[in-house]
């Protein structure tokens, strides 16, 4: 992607509550005013309060309002709805999605605080063991195909995903801004703590490259995951900007292929990622982490990290691999 063309889109909004609006115009979500939001700060202490009630998140696609009441986000426009959840702008979602907040008494609702602090906690676990765990909940397929892997042996990866989709897309030189305006509002609407999972249903052009990258560091984003390419490969591995992709090409998007949409629920090689699950990745591979399930899965791998730390030393001191098993109930 030749990224010097155009301007990039805003950056995230800073928190505010349970519900930010990085939008324009005083767009509500809700029945929130963003400006009201932005004119009058709740103190700290009553802003801490404010993120320990849990929400539930529903989406109505390409601005049409939900059964639920959902505000309408106009279709193509440049507003997005930012959602707060475990202290990092996670949900943003744009070009025509709705978004609002309800009681947590929906079944299957998503509860959001400040003090989950899920990224961080996932960093520390190797996706082996996430896996181990998801296979014992009856969660078999939540790996993505083993293409897909980090530019350099010790990138790793933790964070919410950021779903957007792209297709292939031959267009005329006039149509190229727009083509690069549309990329640069997606990578704009990326936020904090969040992963890039992008389906690029491409195998010929690069889909990110160095200034991606930096753009993301800079917004604290944890990572990317292209199910298609990068460029500039050395350029990210110098900067150790964590990268995980299907192939590498020189090749600019631009002229070859275009951004579908952001913020929907997609799949990759049979497993479906949504907004706001936990995506991790390692030198074995990137896994994807259910938002409902996510809590839970996080309580057992901690634990089965605990376990292995005993069998370790255990084996270490000349125990076999029976005895441990016998003994700790794991290997």
């Amino acid at each position: 992607m030749t990224e010097k063309r155009g301007e990039a889109g805003p950056a995230g909004s800073p928190w505010m509550g349970p519900i930010v609006l990085a939008a324009r115009r005083g767009q509500s979500v809700g029945g929130s005013s963003a400006r009201r939001r932005q004119s009058k700060p709740a103190p700290a202490a009553q802003r801490t309060a404010s993120t320990s009630d849990p929400i539930d998140i529903h989406v109505s696609p390409r601005g049409r309002s939900s059964r639920w009441g959902a505000r309408r986000i106009p279709p193509n426009s440049e507003r997005a709805a930012a959602l707060v959840i475990g202290g990092g702008l996670v949900a943003a979602v744009t070009a025509g999605v709705g978004v609002r907040a309800r009681s947590p008494q929906t079944q299957g609702g998503v509860m959001a605080t400040r003090s989950d602090n899920l990224p961080r906690r996932f960093a520390r676990i190797y996706t082996a063991a996430i896996t181990d765990v998801m296979d014992e909940m009856g969660l078999l397929r939540q790996t993505l195909p083993h293409a897909i892997q980090p530019l350099t042996p010790e990138m790793r990866l933790a964070g919410y995903a950021f779903t957007a989709r792209g297709r292939p897309h031959r267009g005329k030189p006039r149509e190229r801004d727009a083509t690069l305006r549309r990329f640069l509002g997606m990578l704009g609407a990326v936020p904090a703590d969040s992963v890039l999972v992008l389906a690029a249903n491409d195998n010929e052009a690069a889909h990110f490259g160095e200034l991606s990258a930096e753009c993301f560091r800079a917004r604290r984003v944890r990572g990317a995951v292209i199910d298609g390419s990068t460029r500039d490969a050395a350029s990210i591995a110098r900067v150790k900007f964590p990268t995980f992709v299907r192939y590498r090409t020189p090749q600019d998007s631009v002229p070859r292929w275009r951004v579908s949409d952001w913020g929907q629920p997609l799949t990759i090689g049979g497993v479906r990622v949504s907004l706001g699950d936990i995506v991790v990745g390692d030198l074995d591979g990137v896994v994807v982490v259910p938002r409902r399930a996510a809590a839970e899965v996080l309580q057992r791998c901690e634990r089965l990290l605990g376990t292995e730390n005993k069998v370790r030393t255990a084996v270490k001191r000349g125990m076999t691999p029976l005895e441990a098993y016998q003994k700790f109930g794991a290997f």
